[in-house]
């Protein structure tokens, strides 16, 4: 029967690996992931057609602060697209298409 590590028991050896092995190990795991480039942006990211972030996540999606976020969010320029409690959730296509018209802004 062959040996076999666990995922509890990689992250444990990754956390005593020096930091430099630990950044090359990334890279290399980045490398292998991703050799296959004629992956299509729905090959990538189509699991997250439907979903939604918060707004933490969508201000990370679309590079700008959270005060920039709020800026866009108070002047309606983005509207969450559910609500649970009092965190506002906003669809990722909504998002796209508004990164998309940013970047078009910024040419």
């Amino acid at each position: 029967m062959k040996n076999t590590m666990t995922a509890v028991e990689l992250m444990e050896t990754l956390g005593k690996m020096p930091a430099q092995e630990r950044v090359k190990f990334f890279a290399l795991v980045g490398q292998q992931a991703f050799s296959n480039e004629n992956l299509s942006h729905d090959e990538v990211f189509g699991h997250l057609a439907d979903d939604e972030f918060t707004a933490a996540e969508a201000a990370e999606y679309l590079e700008v602060s959270m005060a920039t976020f709020r800026r866009y969010v108070q002047a309606k320029k983005l509207i969450a697209s559910s609500e649970i409690g009092r965190s506002q959730l906003f669809a990722v296509a909504d998002l796209k298409a508004f990164k998309r018209q940013l970047k078009a802004v910024k040419r």
